[in-house]
């Protein structure tokens, strides 16, 4: 199944793709920090709902992904509302959370939905739902306290596929280097074990800031890079982030 296709990128080919999250709080700070991202390192845009303003309601957030989507031109983009449980801005009601990801994929101006499989009973259900509207679904799990062993980390990237995500997310705290290896080591042999998803893996913290430009070398398809605000710790600015990347990658 590799590489995945969206619009015109292609995860899981060549060196990791650089996405970019919009944080602002008001629909007008968010469509200003869009606006530079054509033409600049991103590859893909994540539009970070919990940060807006009025994140929890579902029409106001389809007229920014509107807005997005005449901005963004051609750019892939990824809605995502990351709940408080999984290091987000807002806690909601599970039947809020589904129906802000459902009306961002009916809205058609999302590439890709990101789905919390864990913190979320409905999740598998939520998925077949998203994909019947045409969208892509990243399935996604955020540790901010450690790294699990290596086993746990396969174990959650095998639960999100098989609740149904087309690409498996885990991003982990690193307490120690040795966790970072760990997360490393858990990316190569997901690779090899689940050869028909694409993966976005990373040790967050300055500790790992390591498993964002090798990913190439373990099997991530994706890292997130700055323009402006950060949405995790440890993101490195695109530019640069671009620079390393591209110096890197091998043929």
């Amino acid at each position: 199944m590799l590489p995945l296709k969206i619009r015109s990128v292609s995860l899981g080919a060549g060196r990791p793709k650089i996405i970019v999250p919009l944080t602002g709080r008001t629909e007008k700070d968010i469509l200003e920090s869009a606006s530079k991202l054509p033409g600049s390192p991103a590859e893909l845009a994540e539009w970070r709902a919990d940060f807006f303003e009025s994140g929890t309601d579902p029409e106001a957030c389809r007229n920014v992904l509107q807005g997005l989507r005449e901005v963004l031109g051609a750019l892939p983009l990824l809605f995502t509302f990351r709940t408080a449980s999984e290091g987000g801005e807002k806690a909601v009601r599970e039947e809020t959370y589904r129906a802000l990801n459902l009306s961002a994929a009916e809205s058609g101006s999302a590439d890709m939905i990101d789905v919390e499989v864990f913190a979320h009973p409905g999740a598998a259900e939520l998925i077949r739902s998203l994909h019947a509207c045409g969208a892509v679904v990243v399935g996604s799990s955020h540790n901010f306290h450690e790294t699990p062993p290596e086993a746990e980390i396969l174990r959650c990237l095998a639960s999100e596929r098989e609740a149904g995500a087309d690409i498996l997310k885990i991003a982990v705290m690193p307490q120690c280097r040795e966790d970072v290896l760990t997360l490393l080591s858990a990316t190569k042999k997901a690779r090899e074990t689940f050869p028909d998803r694409p993966l976005i893996t990373m040790s967050m913290g300055k500790r790992g800031v390591l498993s964002r430009i090798a990913g190439e070398a373990f099997g991530s398809a994706a890292t997130f890079g700055t323009l402006g605000a950060s949405s995790a710790p440890g993101q490195i600015p695109a530019e640069k982030l671009r620079e390393i990347l591209t110096l890197l990658h091998t043929e």
